[in-house]
């Protein structure tokens, strides 16, 4: 290859070498991981109890979490192709990170229905750059020989300031107020923003950010239809969408529960129930980056998806809150592994194609659909037949895509090196 080596491509001419980005830029991605997750916990899990206290039944609630979910789901695919595109992926990151902080502020200031709409979809819309711009970030940096172990330690840290957040929030909910949780978003996004500036974007290697080959310099991108006639792209595009179908209703079903009767204190408990599963998903994070590099994708996918439907009956058998908590361990397991396999499996899928970033949006979208009509769909079972019928709903839906993933799905590590 003619020329000076870059110092961001020192692969070079030995592609299947790991590279080796500076301690501040690695930093910057570890912090910027932590902090982002304190600000998106704000405005998720505790929204919806947020709202019961402004006597919001549950098929409003469901609304409004839609509508953020379907604004997600209209800008995702647009902005991973945009990740793609875009040599400045801090900056998408930090006018993400804005635009959330705007919603979370209107919705502590004006908690009526077309206020809180209008922020789920600015909030929704913007916050879909998140996702594929730190993966591309975290794809550029490092290279593909070291994205396993890095997309594990990207999960650890979001996991841990998850953790974090979720103790400094329902300590908030219940020692100020409700609405004293989305001020605090709003102060968090300031640090957020300048955590940016230690990431050095010189380097962030734009065409392996894309989905490119170690060392590639150019290159034709591959059709993004011949994409989706990949078979185990398809296969796992379906597992994904039911996963989180049935997955992202229970949470906010039970917060729902954990609101009635309780008071301020529901802001506790439903803290607790965001510590239990972010603790367990820092724990496993880094372990399922690792084991997936050894035990191949499938193995961990079959453990993530297997204790969904476990998660979804046990909820049906009791009502005491200690135990409804503890069974949040099970989306621990589920979620952290699901983070970062779900991540690696695409890369796999995509690599040389270029199309890592707009697969990766293009499968959030699929899988927001999913997670939106979860939020409608069981929302008004439970408001017409009881929680309990909406949780075995769920867990029946996890069962099949546990059982599509069984028989169907191929293991993708090293697929593009076989193929």
């Amino acid at each position: 290859m003619a020329g000076a080596i870059e110092p961001t491509t020192d692969v070079g001419e030995f592609p299947g070498l790991p590279k080796s980005p500076s301690g501040l830029t690695l930093h910057g991605l570890d912090w910027l991981n932590f902090l982002l997750a304190d600000v998106q916990t704000g405005v998720g899990p505790f929204l919806a109890i947020y709202l019961a206290g402004y006597k919001w039944n549950e098929e409003r609630v469901g609304l409004a979490l839609t509508v953020g979910g379907i604004a997600g789901i209209l800008t995702q695919t647009p902005a991973g192709a945009l990740v793609d595109f875009l040599r400045s992926k801090r900056a998408l990151v930090g006018v993400g990170v804005a635009a959330l902080a705007a919603g979370a502020l209107l919705i502590a200031l004006f908690p009526s229905f077309w206020p809180v709409m209008g922020a789920q979809v600015l909030i929704g819309g913007t916050s879909s750059v998140f996702i594929p711009a730190i993966c591309a970030m975290s794809l550029g940096i490092v290279g593909h020989a070291a994205f396993d172990a890095r997309q594990g330690r990207n999960q650890t840290f979001n996991s841990a300031g998850n953790v974090t957040a979720a103790v400094l929030m329902g300590l908030l909910g219940y020692l100020v107020s409700n609405r004293s949780i989305f001020f605090f978003v709003v102060a968090l996004a300031v640090p957020t923003i300048l955590i940016l500036l230690l990431i050095r974007p010189a380097e962030i290697d734009y065409q392996v950010a894309r989905g490119a080959n170690d060392g590639e310099k150019g290159g034709k991108a591959e059709s993004v239809w011949a994409l989706f006639r990949d078979r185990p792209l398809v296969i796992f595009l379906v597992c994904a969408v039911m996963f989180h179908f049935a997955n992202a209703a229970m949470l906010p079903l039970l917060g729902e529960l954990l609101a009635k009767g309780q008071g301020r204190s529901s802001m506790l408990f439903m803290s607790a129930c965001v510590v239990t599963t972010q603790f367990v998903i820092t724990l496993l994070a880094s372990w399922s980056g690792r084991k997936a590099g050894t035990w191949g994708r499938k193995p961990l996918l079959l453990i993530a998806f297997g204790v969904l439907p476990v998660r979804g009956v046990l909820y049906t058998l009791t009502s005491n809150t200690e135990l409804l908590v503890a069974i949040q361990v099970l989306d621990g397991i589920g979620a952290g592994i699901f983070g970062v396999v779900s991540v690696l499996v695409i890369a796999d899928l995509t690599r040389g194609t270029g199309r890592f970033n707009l697969t990766l949006g293009a499968i959030t979208t699929a899988v927001g659909i999913g997670a939106s009509l979860s939020q409608v769909i069981a929302g008004g079972i439970v408001h017409r037949v009881g929680s309990h019928a909406g949780f075995l709903f769920l867990a029946a839906v996890a069962s099949a895509a546990f059982g599509i993933l069984y028989f169907f799905m191929p293991e993708t590590r090293n697929i593009r090196l076989r193929t």
